[in-house]
């Protein structure tokens, strides 16, 4: 994830920072993005940070493998998740497998039926 100040309105209180994660793989490298996500994905609960959805896709026509939704307290405990050292030290495992991420931020909103 790039280093970036997101501050999305979200109901559950003004300071959280929620964001939708997009992910695309390098060709053959799919299962590779999935066991990445699955070890940095991890860290995020030590930073007061909860993920909220993860799906995966085909990754075909273009569209993402992995869609995220993570949930952090505030801006810090975002910083703090990008700035672990243990997910830093997997870098090089995300190079050789995350070809393309989209990251922007997004405020969960209550469905009608």
């Amino acid at each position: 994830m790039p280093t970036a100040d997101f501050r999305a309105d979200d109901a559950e209180t003004d300071r959280a920072v929620t964001l939708c994660c997009l992910l695309w793989a390098h060709p053959g490298r799919e299962d590779a993005l999935s066991a990445y996500e699955d070890r940095v994905l991890a860290f995020v609960a030590d930073h007061r940070g909860e993920v909220l959805e993860r799906v995966r896709g085909d990754g075909g026509a273009g569209h993402p493998l992995e869609v995220q939704v993570i949930r952090f307290a505030e801006q810090a405990a975002l910083d703090g998740y990008l700035a672990d050292p243990r997910r830093i030290a997997l870098a090089g495992e995300r190079d050789d497998a995350v070809a393309r991420t989209e990251l922007f931020p997004v405020s969960r909103r209550v469905g009608r039926g």
